[in-house]
């Protein structure tokens, strides 16, 4: 099934089932108010979710409205947890390269993982609000896992069936101000801002054969400025499977029901410069610091600016008949000037 949050009723907005075709949608205050209620009760609430679902798919649910994109938080307003892990180390290993250094072993068998933050998230249609272009503003578009109860220690079978939901992530970076906060030894922070989901969150299940192995399986297609910037497949090359990141997060605490594990900029392994993007016949990038760091590896400097304001960005997933799947992420960066009440 498909889920979504309004962003009506306070600040973790209301839940709605949401049509296969993201067409129509109901909210449910009488199974449950959020998503995050629905998480907390998971085995009694989705049996009841699912029933909405298959009324709206087959057009006799009685209260349904029409769903629209823009009107969306993201699906968990704010979460207790967002973790976000590197899986795709071919995006490690290119940034490394970059500055000539080497991958150390340990990265190949231990996922990367850091923790955001999660007290809130800006919507899908939201803008990308910043004080400053001169951060080095970037996408980075990636897949996500919401998760039920994970107890603490445990394993990779266990932690995929604990998979409650799946989403896509822009997690935003400030490039030019990731070093300094690097070279303290403490991990990411100001360079770090909001991160903003997809419109809707699926159930494994409503993927069918693209998920498997806890992987999704679909190119994840990324727009900058109206023209294609990068497909590349997110089944494809990742070291760590969201299993694993999870049972990584787990291993010394437990994870409650509406935790977040982000997969990392999806990327896949290709040839050069000139044959990695779109144009040139690869799958091209999900953020512009892997096109810069091909730029610096091949032509010594990197040569594409990051963001500025009046940028636009479209993040999307479709499946094989062409259909969006989770709905898409659309913003444009812009100037923040102060909170909208």
């Amino acid at each position: 099934m498909k889920l979504a949050t309004l962003k009506t009723g306070g600040r973790d907005g209301t839940l709605v089932v949401v049509s296969r075709d993201l067409v129509t949608c109901q909210a449910v205050p009488g199974i449950a108010r959020t998503l995050q209620s629905a998480l907390d009760d998971w085995d009694q609430v989705a049996p009841h979710l699912q029933s909405v679902y298959e009324q709206l798919n087959a057009g006799t649910a009685p209260e349904a409205d029409s769903f629209i994109e823009a009107e969306c938080a993201s699906p968990l307003p704010r979460a207790f947890q967002w973790a976000d892990g590197s899986a795709y180390i071919n995006h490690v290993e290119l940034v490394r390269k970059a500055r000539g250094a080497e991958v150390p072993p340990s990265f190949y068998t231990d996922p990367l993982m850091y923790q955001g933050g999660s007290d809130a998230f800006v919507g899908p249609c939201d803008p990308i609000a910043v004080l400053s272009e001169e951060w080095g503003v970037d996408l980075e578009a990636e897949v996500a896992v919401v998760t039920g109860d994970v107890p603490m220690g445990a394993g990779a079978e266990q932690t995929a069936a604990a998979i409650r939901l799946v989403m896509l992530v822009n997690d935003v970076s400030l490039r030019n101000l990731i070093p300094k906060e690097l070279e303290k030894g403490f991990g990411f922070y100001q360079s770090k801002p909001a991160s903003a989901f997809s419109p809707v969150a699926v159930t494994p299940d409503e993927l069918g054969s693209a998920w498997r192995d806890a992987r999704l399986h679909l190119p994840l297609v990324v727009t900058l400025n109206g023209q294609p910037f990068g497909r590349p497949n997110a089944g494809e090359d990742m070291t760590f499977s969201f299993a694993q990141l999870i049972a990584h997060a787990a291993r010394t605490r437990e994870l409650k029901a509406g935790s977040i594990i982000g997969s990392g900029t999806v990327s896949n392994k290709q040839g050069s410069l000139h044959g990695s993007s779109i144009e040139g016949g690869g799958v091209g990038y999900a953020c512009l610091a892997e096109l810069r760091m091909y730029e610096t590896i091949e032509q010594g400097a990197p040569r594409t600016p990051f963001l500025r304001f009046g940028d636009t960005v479209r993040i999307e997933m479709q499946d094989g008949a062409g259909t969006s799947i989770f709905g898409a992420i659309e913003q444009e960066v812009a100037h923040y000037h102060g909170r909208k009440e």
